[in-house]
């Protein structure tokens, strides 16, 4: 098989080595899943957004998000309240130990990215900018 066919199976590989070892680094530093950092940053950068709202910026079902934002009220990380104008919505919004979370997480986020990066060398860019393409594709 050539590696044009294989493209697809090398990135399913490739995300779940990269998820698995994030996930390992996270935990460790700030007891959260790389699944889970996505949502705190997500709520970091626009507080007040719904579960909808964060389900359609990571990609997922709402389902999904409601059981994570779920595990995420448990851990004191976010909290959830009516949404001022829409009576069955709520938004989200980080908690002081969810601010602290993402502070201890940072360093772990740009240790990660410098490896790939030295990993990756001159393709990071690319491979950065071909790797969003594909998040989006198709829509």
């Amino acid at each position: 098989m050539v590696a044009d066919e294989r493209l697809f199976f090398l990135l399913q590989s490739a995300a779940h080595r990269l998820r698995v070892e994030g996930d390992r680094r996270c935990l460790a530093a700030g007891g959260v899943t790389t699944a889970q950092l996505g949502a705190l940053l997500a709520v970091h950068d626009q507080p007040g957004l719904t579960q909808r709202e964060l389900a359609t910026a990571l990609g997922q079902r709402e389902s999904a998000i409601t059981a994570m934002t779920a595990r995420l009220v448990e851990a004191g990380l976010i909290v959830r309240e009516q949404h001022p104008e829409q009576h069955r919505a709520l938004v989200l919004d980080l908690t002081p130990e969810g601010k602290s979370t993402l502070v201890r997480l940072r360093p772990v986020i740009a240790s990660f990215n410098g490896e790939l990066h030295a990993l990756l060398g001159d393709a990071f860019g690319p491979t950065s900018e071909a790797l969003r393409y594909l998040a989006g594709w198709p829509g």
